[in-house]
C-alpha cells in the first residue's frame, strides 16, 4: 500500500507538470498570435479534454475568443479569434459542420436568403388569404344561404299580432280541459274494470 500510494504522487506530481509545461507552451503560442497582425485567427491540433480547457482559460486571460470544434472527443480542436475578428454565427455554423470558412459563399447564401423571404413577403402580400376558420356564423353558412337571402327575408317578415294565441277556427278539438280531462278518467276506469 505504501508502495502504491507513492507511485500514485509520483504520477500526480508528473501530470502536474505536465500540465503547468503545456500551459506555458500554450501562453507562448497565444502571445505569438497575438503578435501576428496578418493572422486573425488560430487553429490548434485536436487535443484532449483538460488541454482544450487549458488553452480556453489561456486564450481568455489573454483577452481573445475561443471555441471547441470537432465531433468526436479524438478529433475536437480549438480555434483562438482575436476581439476584432470574432466570428460570426453563420461562420461558427460552418466549423461546426465541418466546412471552412468561405466569406464570399456566406455573402452568397445571405443573399439568396433575403431573396427568398423578400420573394414569400411579395406573395403574401399579392396572393389570396389562405382559407381559415370562419369567425363569424354567417360566414360559416355563406355558401349555403348567400349573402344577402337573410337580410330579405327578415324584409318580408312582419309581426303576428296575435302571437301566441290560436284562434277557435284553427283548434282541431274544441272541448274544453275539463271536458278532455274528464273523457281519460272515464277511458281509464273503463279498462282497470275489464282487467278485473
Amino acid at each position: 500500500a505504501p508502495e502504491q500510494a507513492a507511485r500514485m504522487k509520483k504520477l500526480q506530481e508528473q501530470e502536474k507538470r505536465q500540465k503547468v509545461e503545456f500551459r506555458k507552451r500554450m501562453e507562448q503560442e497565444v502571445s505569438q498570435f497575438i503578435q501576428a497582425t496578418g493572422e486573425p485567427r488560430r487553429r490548434f491540433q485536436p487535443m484532449n479534454k483538460i488541454e482544450r480547457s487549458i488553452l480556453h482559460d489561456v486564450a481568455e486571460v489573454a483577452g481573445l475568443t475561443s471555441f471547441s470544434f470537432g465531433d468526436d472527443e479524438d478529433s475536437r480542436y480549438v480555434m483562438v479569434f482575436k476581439k476584432e475578428f470574432a466570428p460570426s454565427d453563420e461562420e461558427l455554423d460552418a466549423y461546426r459542420r465541418g466546412e471552412e470558412w468561405d466569406p464570399a459563399r456566406a455573402e452568397e447564401r445571405r443573399r439568396l436568403r433575403e431573396l427568398a423571404a423578400q420573394q414569400e413577403e411579395a406573395e403574401l402580400e399579392s396572393g389570396p388569404a389562405p382559407p381559415g376558420p370562419p369567425n363569424d356564423y354567417k360566414d360559416k353558412y355563406r355558401h349555403l344561404i348567400g349573402s344577402d337571402a337573410a337580410k330579405a327575408a327578415a324584409r318580408t317578415m312582419e309581426a303576428n299580432k296575435a302571437y301566441g294565441c290560436v284562434p277557435v277556427a284553427n283548434k282541431r278539438d274544441t272541448r274544453s280541459i275539463e271536458e278532455a280531462m274528464n273523457e281519460i278518467r272515464a277511458k281509464k276506469r273503463l279498462r282497470q274494470a275489464e282487467d278485473e
